[in-house]
């Protein structure tokens, strides 16, 4: 039987909404306590070793008979229960990031304890996979691309002109440096070429900006007095909730950009800010910078903008250590974002 009552439509999707949360909720509770049991295990391992020095042969023999007494349970191999120790072990002295590693799955975590050393850079990652929800090859794609050190990096005016409410989330949805290489462009390209490459792989660019974009459109045109204007790309970030304008440069950042960008953020905010939208953010993209003259352009710029760099190729990573932050420093940049308002 058919129900035709004009309530049930909404009725029903408030019922797939409710259905659709519980079910996130219990995947991540079971998620917790997964987690929860490992480092429970990884720590039971690790006292028998240190009290009575057991070996290699002893986790051997616990994993056939945990296999036997759990039949089906690839958890409990050798080869994991080794990593549950390890996993235990290397958690044990840094309190602070034991509840976030229950956040994110298993397999996850593993890519961040085998191919992150420094606590400051795991809590980065671990936030960070969490928070976006990366699946397992987007993180190891971060981590290849340096997100860590390209976020820590990056060079915006947005502590001077965003609310106090958004600040500090706007800053880590901006990188310093975006790998493109998977465009396959050649070196010589035009900044239409490059658009238009990017719209064309579009998911992977969304992915690559590190999430939360939407697109909305390329070429996207503004009239201002009788003119006719384009902004290159315009995105819209869920988090933020606020518009996002992209100018896109084959040349190094100059300092006329910026007033550019500014003319099209000021049209944004006045023609196609909703209600209830934060005030739109610019990013300017171009192949090279000079740090002192974006720093120089910043100063006094009025709208919210940052400026990044971009690659076409994959190229070896750059040694990002001599210009970091202090630690004390990306500690603090840390708590913002634990604190600020993006769950």
């Amino acid at each position: 039987m058919k129900v035709s009552a004009p309530e049930y439509p909404q009725f029903l999707a408030s019922l797939k909404a409710t259905i659709r949360q519980r079910q996130y909720q219990a995947l991540r509770a079971v998620n917790h306590e997964l987690l929860a049991l490992y480092l429970e295990i990884g720590e039971a391992i690790y006292r028998k070793q240190e009290e009575l020095g057991w070996g290699k042969a002893v986790v051997e023999t616990l994993a056939r008979d945990l296999q036997t007494e759990f039949p089906g349970r690839n958890g409990y191999s050798a080869q994991n229960l080794w990593l549950m120790r390890q996993f235990y072990r290397e958690y044990l002295d840094l309190p602070k990031l034991q509840p976030l590693v229950r956040e994110i799955s298993w397999a996850k975590n593993l890519v961040i304890l085998a191919r992150c050393k420094d606590p400051l850079q795991r809590e980065f990652y671990l936030r960070a996979t969490a928070r976006f929800g990366w699946t397992k090859a987007v993180l190891q794609h971060q981590i290849d691309n340096q997100s860590y050190e390209k976020y820590l990096l990056n060079q915006t005016n947005f502590d001077q002109a965003l609310p106090e409410t958004i600040k500090d989330q706007a800053v880590l949805a901006v990188k310093d440096h975006y790998s493109f290489d998977f465009l396959e462009l050649a070196e010589e390209h035009s900044e239409r070429q490059l658009e238009e490459a990017l719209v064309r792989n579009l998911r992977r660019f969304l992915s690559e900006l590190g999430g939360s974009f939407a697109f909305i459109s390329n070429q996207h045109k503004l009239e201002v007095g009788g003119q006719e204007y384009f902004i290159d790309l315009l995105l819209f970030h869920r988090r933020l909730r606020c518009l996002v304008a992209i100018e896109l440069k084959v040349g190094d950042f100059q300092p006329e950009h910026k007033g550019k960008m500014e003319f099209y953020l000021e049209a944004l905010e006045t023609q196609e800010r909703f209600p209830g939208e934060n005030p739109p953010i610019g990013i300017i993209i171009c192949r090279g910078k000079n740090k002192t003259i974006v720093e120089y352009a910043l100063r006094n710029a009025t709208r919210p903008l940052g400026v990044a760099t971009y690659s076409v190729v994959q190229t070896l990573p750059e040694d990002f250590q001599a210009d970091l932050p202090s630690p004390q420093a990306i500690a603090q940049l840390l708590k913002d974002w634990k604190n600020s308002d993006m769950e």
